[in-house]
């Protein structure tokens, strides 16, 4: 049994098909946990924006990691809609966040809102 030229060359293209297909997986995943980031930091009261923060970088870098590597993707999901009640106790980041919170006592609206307040609106 000899394997012909189309047979390798069909191989190779599955082969780079698979890689391609494991890489926009890991980008889908990667921009769900910046979103759910973004959320969580709107909840607790500070602007998302402090995540480009220079000054920070190594703790931002950190709580990207944890949040990209978070089990409780669903409960924080729910959490984030308002489906489920109580604190943020389930995110491995909530200390950082609260921490974050006293650091950046000048943000302006300290209110606490959920993602699905912000659903829909113009500002």
């Amino acid at each position: 049994m000899s394997i012909s030229l189309t047979q390798i060359l069909l191989a190779i293209v599955m082969v780079g098909v698979a890689i391609a297909l494991v890489f926009a997986f890991r980008r889908y995943l990667a921009a769900n946990s910046e979103r759910r980031m973004q959320a969580m930091l709107l909840s607790v009261g500070l602007d998302p924006n402090i995540i480009s923060n220079r000054d920070i970088d190594s703790v931002t870098s950190a709580v990207r990691l944890r949040c990209r590597t978070c089990s409780s993707e669903d409960v924080c999901e729910r959490w984030l809609k308002g489906e489920i009640q109580g604190d943020n106790d389930f995110c491995p980041n909530a200390k950082v966040f609260e921490a974050l919170a006293k650091y950046n006592a000048d943000t302006g609206e300290k209110a606490h809102r959920r993602y699905s307040d912000t659903v829909g609106s113009t500002t």
